[in-house]
């Protein structure tokens, strides 16, 4: 995130100044409350672990299942994307079935990403993906199957 100054300059905001704000912005719910993220410990100074939550979409084999991913910011954060994957078994064609891991390569959001994107945009496009024609039909795991 980056703050407007006078005569076109911008501030950029330092990596735990930008984490802190994703944090409040995470607890205190986000839009319809289909997707949700914190720290996954609260005694993490680096601010480098985070958890997240998709309600997967209506009118897809998704719906009604809540999916667990887990979000990792390195130091580099938020200049280059966190790593990801998730926890929840999920068959979907971003997702290696193997390790859960949501592959650039294959979500444009975080192959092609840039330092305003936030952990909610990447939990918001993910489930989005969940709907996509290419992902809604998929057989998908057991409920209770993790990586």
């Amino acid at each position: 995130m980056t703050l407007g100054g006078s005569a076109g300059s911008s501030v950029v905001v330092p990596r735990n100044f930008r984490l802190l704000e994703e944090l409040e912005r995470g607890e205190k719910g986000i839009g319809d409350g289909s997707v949700s993220y914190g720290m996954e410990d609260g005694d993490d100074i680096l601010m480098r672990s985070w958890t997240g939550t998709i309600i997967g979409p209506p009118n897809s084999v998704h719906d009604g299942r809540i999916y667990q991913l887990k979000l990792f910011c390195d130091k580099d954060y938020p200049e280059k994307p966190p790593n990801v994957w998730f926890h929840s078994r999920i068959n979907m064609n971003c997702v290696n079935p193997q390790t859960g891991v949501v592959e650039p390569k294959k979500f444009a959001l975080l192959g092609h990403w840039e330092r305003r994107f936030t952990m909610e945009d990447i939990l918001v496009n993910l489930r989005k993906e969940m709907a996509a024609p290419h992902n809604r039909k998929l057989p998908q795991p057991q409920d209770d199957a993790f990586f």
